[in-house]
């Protein structure tokens, strides 16, 4: 999510229970996108954790719909 106040992309970090609730998508589906290269690719935050940027996920979203929309991206 961007600021209100600065057109700047939300660097908080999301845990996969949160990406799967905003994108709907399960954690199968994830890692297939990522392999693809078609979904942004976490960050390592721990020996057993990784945590994805909300800002990405934000983008990724949004070129979703532009592509739904049939807009170029």
């Amino acid at each position: 999510m961007t600021s209100l106040f600065m057109n700047v992309p939300s660097n908080r970090m999301l845990r996969r229970p949160e990406v799967e609730r905003i994108t709907g998508l399960k954690k199968s589906t994830l890692y297939d996108l990522m392999g693809k290269n078609l979904f942004p690719k976490p960050i390592k935050v721990g020996a057993r954790a990784v945590c994805w940027l909300e800002g990405e996920i934000d983008s990724w979203i949004q070129d979703q719909i532009s592509k739904s929309r049939g807009g170029v991206k």
